[in-house]
């Protein structure tokens, strides 16, 4: 990850800066640090749940890895690998794919652990804690190391497991009981 020298006073000064670039940064202590490009297994699997959720939802409310979620705590805003949003966030991002913390948070957030230690701390430790803080009712953690995914539910602004889905295993959503999928499709 390359540091920028650039400083931020507030998430909003962030919000108005522009470097010219499509570039992805996480706001960390002020300072912008650039997001490296993902795995193609990471994207591979991202990409495959886009078409499934998008075969449900219709494209609008599906959103890749571009969405940026601001959460409290460092860093101060998030990519996540998929994202399903409200309909009311179709007007509200029109402008800039950013869902704010004053605005209601998306009903699904889906990451894919990268591989490394480090990485599988963020997304079962930190990302959960910080996806729990804002209140997205479901969160998912697809791991690729272990082919297998963990469904998470917010229930009483905690997040409770529904389960870990693995091989033939039916992936249970609480919200999107639509999707049929098996976990081992995930990965294929």
């Amino acid at each position: 990850m390359v540091r920028t020298k650039h400083r931020f006073a507030s998430f909003e000064e962030y919000l108005s800066y522009d470097d010219g670039t499509d570039n992805l940064y996480e706001l960390f202590n002020g300072e912008l640090i650039e997001m490296p490009p993902e795995s193609g297994i990471n994207v591979q699997i991202a990409t495959f749940l886009l078409i499934q959720f998008v075969s449900l939802l219709g494209y609008k409310r599906v959103r890749g890895h571009g969405l940026e979620l601001e959460v409290r705590g460092e860093p101060r805003n998030r990519y996540p690998d998929l994202t399903i949003i409200r309909e009311e966030h179709i007007q509200q991002l029109a402008s800039r794919n950013t869902i704010r913390l004053s605005m209601l948070p998306p009903l699904l957030v889906v990451e894919v652990v990268s591989p490394g230690e480090l990485q599988r701390d963020r997304d079962f430790i930190a990302k959960r804690l910080q996806y729990q803080d804002c209140g997205i009712p479901e969160y998912w953690i697809i791991d690729p190391q272990t082919k297998s995914i963990l469904v998470l539910e917010l229930i009483d602004k905690t997040y409770n497991e529904i389960g870990i889905f693995s091989g033939d295993d039916l992936v249970i959503s609480p919200q999107f009981n639509e999707i049929k999928l098996q976990a081992s499709q995930i990965f294929d």
